[in-house]
C-alpha cells in the first residue's frame, strides 16, 4: 500500500468554522453506516437499470456480462481507494466533506477545485433535470392510458413534478434524506422484480417474440454500439458525490463506508443482473432502451399485465423524486454556504427564507429545461460520458496515489495507472458516440415536445 503521508495542515480550516452553514446544515454528520448505503444505493440503483438489457444488446452475452462485471468491480474499487483516501484525510485532523476540497488538498492544486465543481455541478444538475423529465414521462403514460385522447401534454406533468420536487427539495439536510432513501432502495427492487418477472412471463407465453442474439453486421456500427453501452455502463455505475455522501456519516468516519458499500453493491448485485438477463433473454437485439417500452410494444397486444407495468411506473415515479433529492445536494449546499447563517437555527427565518427562495428557483430552472429539452437523455449521455469519467474512474485513484504513494514496483501502483487510462480512453471514445448519437437524432428535436427522444 505505500506510506502514508506526514500530517499536514488544513488547507480549508473554514470547513471547520462556526459560520460554514454548508457544512453545518446540508452535510451534516449525524448518519450510520446503513444511512450511507440507502443514499448510495439511491445514487446509482435507478431507472437506468431498465437499460442494461439495451446494453446487452450492443454487446451480445459474452461481452456483455464481462463489461458489466468488470464496471462493477472498478467501481467498488474506485469507491473504496476514495474512502480510504477520505479515512486517511481524517486521521490527519483534515476531514473533508466536499469533493472538490478533497481533490484541491490531496493534489495541491487551486484549478483544481474550480473543475471538480464544474464537473460535479454538470453532472447533478443534469441527472436532477433528467429525473423531473423521466417523472414526467412516466405520469404522461399512466395519464394516456386512462386518457389516450386527452388534452394534457408532457410539458404540464413536468410542471407538476416540479411542484412536487420544490415541496421535497425543503428538506434540509442530506442526512434528513435517510428514510426516503431507504424507501427508494424497496421501490428499486420493486420494480426490478416486477420487470424482470413480467420479462419471464412474455417469454414463455404463447406470445413471446423470436428471440436474435446476433450483433450490428457492420463492424463500424458494431463498435460505435459496443462502446456506446459501456458508455452507458459507466453512467449506470457512477455518481461522483461519494464525499458528500462520506460527509453524512458520524465522526470517526473511519471504515464505515466500506459497509455501506458492501450494503449498495449487494443491491446492484440483484437489480443489475436479474434485469439484464431477463429483458435480453426475451428480446435480444430488439431491446428497447427502456425494457419497459419492449414490454408495452405500439403494435399488438401488451406482454405483461397492465396492472405489473403499471405499479412498475409508479415505484419508478416514486424513486425518481428521491432521486432528483440526493443529487440536488451539492448545488444546495454551495448555496447554503453563501446564504445562511449558521449561527441560527436551521429553520430560522434568516435561514428558511433564503432556503425556500434558492432551492424554489434552482427547481423551477431544472423543470424549465426539462420541459423545453425533452430530447436531454441525449444531451445527459455526452454530459456523463464526460463527468463521471473524471469524478468515478480518474480522481480516486490519483488521489490514492498520490496520497498512499505505493511504491511504482508495486501491483496497486500499475492496476491504479492502467485503470485511469483504459477508462479515459473509453470517456473519450463514449463521448464521441454519444455526440454521434446525439447529431443523428438531431432531426427529431423540438423544444417543448410532448414526445421524448429514446
Amino acid at each position: 500500500m505505500g506510506v502514508p503521508e506526514p500530517v499536514r495542515n488544513d488547507p480549508f480550516p473554514e470547513n471547520r468554522r462556526e459560520d460554514d452553514a454548508g457544512a453545518a446544515f446540508v452535510l451534516e454528520s449525524k448518519g450510520e453506516w446503513w444511512h450511507a448505503g440507502f443514499h448510495l444505493t439511491t445514487a446509482i440503483v435507478g431507472p437506468t437499470v431498465l437499460t442494461l438489457p439495451y446494453v446487452f444488446r450492443g454487446l451480445g452475452w459474452a461481452l456483455g456480462f464481462i463489461c458489466l462485471t468488470v464496471m462493477g468491480l472498478v467501481t467498488f474499487y474506485s469507491y473504496y481507494l476514495m474512502s480510504l483516501v477520505l479515512d486517511h484525510c481524517e486521521k490527519s485532523g483534515r476531514r473533508h466533506i466536499r469533493f472538490r476540497e478533497l481533490a484541491a488538498d490531496v493534489l495541491g492544486s487551486g484549478w483544481m477545485f474550480y473543475f471538480v465543481i464544474f464537473i460535479q455541478t454538470a453532472v447533478n444538475t443534469g441527472i436532477s433535470i433528467g429525473a423531473i423529465l423521466l417523472a414526467g414521462e412516466c405520469l404522461q403514460i399512466m395519464y394516456s392510458e386512462l386518457s389516450p385522447h386527452g388534452p394534457l401534454k408532457l410539458y404540464h406533468f413536468i410542471a407538476m413534478v416540479t411542484v412536487i420536487m420544490i415541496c421535497l427539495s425543503q428538506f434540509p439536510s442530506f442526512h434528513s434524506l435517510r428514510h426516503i432513501n431507504l424507501a427508494s432502495l424497496f421501490l428499486s427492487l420493486g420494480y426490478t422484480f416486477l420487470v424482470v418477472g413480467a420479462c419471464i412471463r412474455a417469454g414463455t407465453s404463447k406470445n413471446a417474440p423470436p428471440r436474435d442474439y446476433s450483433l450490428e453486421t457492420s463492424h463500424l456500427s458494431r463498435l460505435f454500439s459496443a462502446f456506446t453501452s459501456i458508455s452507458i455502463i459507466a453512467a449506470i455505475f457512477g455518481n461522483g458525490i461519494l464525499p458528500e455522501i462520506q460527509a453524512t456519516l458520524a465522526p470517526p468516519a473511519t471504515g464505515k463506508m466500506l459497509k455501506g458499500l458492501m450494503l449498495c453493491y449487494s443491491v446492484i448485485l440483484v437489480t443489475f443482473y436479474s434485469a439484464s438477463v431477463s429483458g435480453y433473454w426475451v428480446f435480444g437485439n430488439k431491446s428497447n432502451s427502456n425494457i419497459l417500452k419492449s414490454l408495452m410494444p405500439d403494435e399488438g397486444p401488451s406482454l405483461a399485465p397492465t396492472w405489473v407495468l403499471g405499479l412498475a411506473i409508479v415505484f419508478i415515479l416514486l424513486q425518481l423524486f428521491a432521486i432528483g433529492l440526493v443529487y440536488s445536494q451539492v448545488a444546495y449546499e454551495i448555496m447554503e454556504k453563501n446564504s445562511a447563517d449558521a449561527n441560527k437555527a436551521v429553520f430560522s427565518l434568516r435561514n428558511l427564507i433564503p432556503r425556500i427562495i434558492l432551492r424554489t428557483l434552482y427547481m423551477t430552472l431544472c423543470g424549465f429545461f426539462a420541459a423545453m429539452l425533452p430530447f436531454f437523455g441525449d444531451i445527459n449521455g455526452v454530459v456523463g460520458a464526460v463527468g463521471f469519467i473524471p469524478l468515478d474512474f480518474i480522481l480516486p485513484m490519483l488521489l490514492y496515489n498520490i496520497t498512499f504513494k505505493p511504491k511504482k514496483s508495486s501491483i496497486t501502483f500499475w492496476v491504479n495507472i492502467s485503470i485511469m487510462v483504459i477508462f479515459s480512453c473509453a470517456g473519450l471514445l463514449g463521448s464521441f458516440s454519444s455526440i454521434r448519437k446525439l447529431v443523428l437524432d438531431a432531426n427529431k428535436f423540438k423544444l417543448f415536445s410532448s414526445d421524448v427522444v429514446d
